[in-house]
This record gives C-alpha cells, sequence and structure tokens, in this order.
C-alpha cells in the first residue's frame, strides 16, 4: 500500500481487504437443495446460481430488489474520428432512458427490475488518452466514491451498465494494458466503426497505451490513465456491493472492462460476480477469459446500457424462485432416490 497519502490508498485498502463468502448461508442452501424435489443437478447452472447468491449475499437465496445502473460518461478520445455517432449522443440516450425509451427500459419491465441512471458530467468530457490521463487521482477515486453510492438505495442484487460514446475504444486500451496481444485483439466495431474509422480507432488504442506504457503495472492507474467516468463509477459500485454483501451481475464488453481492473488488483475481487452474457463486441469473449468466467447467456447483443445483465437477472431470479419454492420431498410426499 502506498504512504502517500494520495486519493487512491483508501482504495486500494479495500480492494485488499474484501469480505469472502458467508460458509454458513452456503452449507444451509446447500441442505436444502439436497431436500428439493428434483434429482442432484437437475436443475444445472441455477442450481450453482442459487448457491452463489447465499454465499455472497449471506443468507437464503432470494432476489426481491434487483437493480440495473447505468453510468454515463463522455471521452476525449472521441475527437479522433472513432465512432460514427458524436459525443452528444451520450446525453441524448440518457434522457431517453428517463423517457423510457431505451431497450433497457423495456426489458427491466419484463423482468420487474428496478433501473438508475448516473450522468457523470457529460458535458465535461475525460481527456485524450492519446496524448493525456483521462482522469486525475483525484477524480478518478471521486468518481468511484460516487459509483458506490449506486447502491444507496437498497438492493439485493446489482446489474451493472453503461453508455459512453467511445468507451469500446476505452475498455480496448485497458484489455490491451491489462493483458497485452495486439490492439486488433481488442477493437471491435462498437457502435459500428469500420473501414478506416476501424482503423482510426486501432490507431487510438494502440497510441494510448504506448503513451502510457510507463504506468501501466498499477490497475489503478490503467484505471485513471486509460479509463473514463463510466469505468471508475461501475468499479466502485462494484465494489461497494461486495462490502454490502449484494450479487452482482455485469454486463458487456465496457463493464467487463472496469471489473477486470479489480480483479487485476485482487485476484478474488470479482468473486461475488456474474458476467450476465457474452456480447457481439469480438474481444469481450477473450475478456471474460481472462477473468475465468462463464457468462450466462450469448445472445449475440452488443448494446450495452445494462442490457445484458437485466436479461441474466431473469435467470437468476428464476434460480432464487426456485430454491425457495420448490417444495421437499418430506412435503411434496415424494419418495427419495434409493441409495442402493
Amino acid at each position: 500500500m502506498s504512504v502517500t497519502g494520495l486519493p487512491f490508498d483508501d482504495f486500494r485498502t479495500l480492494i485488499r481487504d474484501l469480505p469472502g463468502p458467508d460458509t454458513h448461508a452456503l452449507a444451509a442452501a446447500r441442505a436444502r437443495d439436497r431436500q428439493l424435489t428434483k434429482p442432484a443437478g437437475a436443475l444445472g447452472r441455477l442450481e450453482e446460481i442459487a448457491m452463489w447468491l447465499a454465499a455472497w449475499s449471506g443468507r437464503a437465496p432470494q432476489v426481491t430488489r434487483p437493480l440495473v445502473a447505468i453510468f454515463a460518461g463522455n471521452h476525449g478520445v472521441a475527437r479522433h474520428n472513432i465512432t460514427p455517432y458524436p459525443p452528444s449522443v451520450t446525453q441524448q440516450m440518457v434522457e431517453n432512458f428517463a423517457a423510457g425509451g431505451a431497450a433497457i427500459n423495456q426489458i427491466c419491465v419484463t423482468h420487474d427490475l428496478g433501473l438508475k441512471i448516473f450522468d457523470l458530467a457529460l458535458d465535461y468530457p475525460t481527456g485524450d488518452i492519446t496524448c493525456e490521463a483521462a482522469l486525475s487521482e483525484r477524480d478518478c477515486a471521486a468518481t468511484m466514491a460516487f459509483g458506490m453510492e449506486a447502491i444507496a438505495g437498497g438492493t439485493d442484487l446489482l446489474c451493472i451498465g453503461e453508455m459512453g460514446i467511445g468507451n469500446t475504444t476505452i475498455a480496448a486500451a485497458i484489455n490491451l494494458a491489462l493483458y497485452g496481444g495486439a490492439a486488433e485483439d481488442w477493437v471491435g466495431p462498437g457502435t459500428g466503426s469500420d473501414g478506416d474509422m476501424l482503423k482510426r480507432k486501432i490507431e487510438a488504442v494502440k497510441t494510448a497505451v504506448h503513451f502510457h506504457r510507463d504506468h501501466l503495472s498499477d490497475p489503478l492507474e490503467v484505471m485513471r490513465r486509460l479509463g473514463g467516468r463510466e469505468i471508475a463509477a461501475m468499479a466502485g459500485a462494484i465494489l461497494a456491493a461486495r462490502v454490502e454483501r449484494i450479487p452482482v451481475l455485469i454486463d458487456g464488453y465496457v463493464a467487463t472492462a472496469a471489473a477486470a481492473i479489480l480483479k487485476a488488483a485482487n485476484p478474488s475481487a470479482l468473486d461475488h460476480c456474474l458476467i450476465g452474457h457474452v456480447s457481439g463486441e469480438p474481444g469481450h469473449l477473450r475478456a471474460i477469459d481472462k477473468l475465468g468466467k462463464t457468462p450466462l447467456l450469448a445472445l449475440g447483443m452488443r448494446l450495452g446500457e445494462g442490457t445484458g445483465a437485466a436479461l441474466a437477472a431473469g435467470i437468476v431470479k428464476s434460480a432464487a424462485a426456485c430454491h425457495a419454492g420448490m417444495a421437499t420431498f418430506d412435503q411434496a410426499g415424494v419418495s427419495t432416490a434409493s441409495t442402493h
């Protein structure tokens, strides 16, 4: 840990000292699962999800107050003409979310999920990562702290999403910095970049990682130099959820990049998280593999705005409902399997 008294110091301590799973709640859930009217393991991954809920919530699996939190930020790197849409679209989409007109609104209504939108200083894009840090340490730490407030109203399942023109470029730069390889491994079309625009996007990622190359051994420095406000806020929200024993569903490529910062700082930092889906963005599956996770869904989506995590929340709610609501063999008068 640094002894300089810099803004990141408290986060370094928090990331280092994360609480572990609740073994008593997990044991109780496993004991009940063995009594439910089904063959052992017959619900497959739904059973694993129920056990995960118990371990990381510290109680019997249930989801009664699920929340989708969308963090919106703008990026200085967008000035390099790397995406078909102007940064003003970020604000326009935030207004669309507020009006109920986006895909995420329909998914939240369908699955009875709460929705919060966080506008992160959209009028003030981050620094252009090709030639300067995205954020100062103070601003980055403050944004992480702001993200931690996402759970303030109470939730028992947090779905992390984002909106930000240019942020698949940011996610690609983070992954390149953390994992190496070639920029082409991590850069995809995002909102529709192709041809010369895609070439500019690849070049921007290469330039950014090269420019900051002497400062990329520290994951939090990777975040503040190459990230964005929505990256920092999502990282903060994931951390706060861990401290408050709230299981987390992570959405697509950009949200996964935010999570990767935490994993790089502490290998156990994402144990309370599942990946909602693998997106159509080419680097996402590679990034998920680096995290050692298996996504719940693979629908070819690449929209962002929490949509994949929100859809996966329906599965998690079903897993909890099966565990809580199914009868035991004794209750149903059903014979148990023979042991002979």
